[in-house]
């Protein structure tokens, strides 16, 4: 299980650095190294951008960016005007989401952690947004519940493109908690009905009934996730989803992120550890 734990995280850490297929099969397994603590205290929630920088809220109010010694970089402080933070995307470093879900709020900081605009999505006439991310473009996908539509606006909130009805096409509509822009797709993701594909065009190009994964991410054009103690790995288009055991220090985790860098870890107590790759 070890070895195949270790050519799993192979190919994660090879299609970040964006080298082919054949490469990844023909690539000597990378393990992982012993867990270094970058952080100590409690957390509500926490991601990691793609530079290795990881973004702490803490319960006091306060989000912090740390780099991946655990040097802290910088502080917002105004977390609580909208409420509770829902979900924080920072999939471009230099532009920073929080999304807060009860007040229809979005929040953009930039990579020192200033806010640069928010936006009301109530006034965009979206009273029901389930789940936002960042578009490649820097706009933002938002997926309109009451209209069944996912749809993309700018920084000012202006629509710029829906997708048709949803509920004209899927007999169960998708209820995602996540968006992700990659390579030229748009991956809606919901825990309990699986994971919806689109393309910039707003056509939907697939639906995968991969359920019940934790902490989902997409890489390149690889979906990578856990369940249970298990590392999943999937690629769209083949017929194999590759499973692995985590190894003891991870199958506890509250949260875990996906780098360059390695895995960043949220344990039990609190804590955020990185455990990083070594060949």
């Amino acid at each position: 299980m070890r070895f195949l734990f270790n050519i799993l995280l192979c190919g994660f850490v090879l299609q970040l650095s964006a080298q082919t297929d054949a490469a990844l099969e023909s690539s000597p397994a990378i393990a992982v190294s012993p867990a270094v603590t970058l952080y100590t205290g409690r957390v509500k929630q926490f991601t990691a951008d793609n530079l290795g920088n990881i973004y702490v809220l803490t319960p006091a109010g306060l989000l912090i960016k740390y780099n991946d010694r655990g040097d802290s970089l910088n502080v917002f402080n105004d977390i609580r005007r909208y409420g509770t933070v829902y979900t924080m995307d920072a999939t471009n470093p230099m532009k920073v989401l929080l999304y807060y879900r009860d007040f229809s709020m979005i929040v953009m900081l930039d990579r020192y952690l200033n806010k640069i605009n928010t936006i009301d999505l109530r006034k965009a006439g979206i009273f029901q947004a389930r789940a936002v991310g960042l578009a490649y473009d820097n706009n933002i996908w938002v997926f309109d519940e009451q209209s069944a539509k996912l749809k993309k606006i700018d920084e000012t909130g202006r629509q710029l493109s829906e997708t048709p009805d949803l509920r004209q096409v899927l007999d169960i509509m998708p209820s995602p908690a996540t968006i992700t822009d990659r390579d030229g797709f748009v991956y809606l993701y919901d825990e309990v009905n699986g994971l919806y594909i689109f393309d910039y065009y707003g056509t939907l190009k697939n639906v995968l009934s991969l359920k019940g994964i934790r902490d989902l991410q997409v890489i390149s054009k690889t979906i990578v996730g856990r369940r249970g103690h298990e590392f999943v790995r999937y690629t769209p288009g083949t017929l194999e989803l590759k499973e692995a055991q985590l190894p003891a220090g991870i199958q506890q985790a509250e949260k875990i992120c996906i780098t360059r860098q390695g895995i960043y870890v949220l344990n039990e107590s609190g804590g955020i550890e990185l455990y990083p790759y070594t060949k």
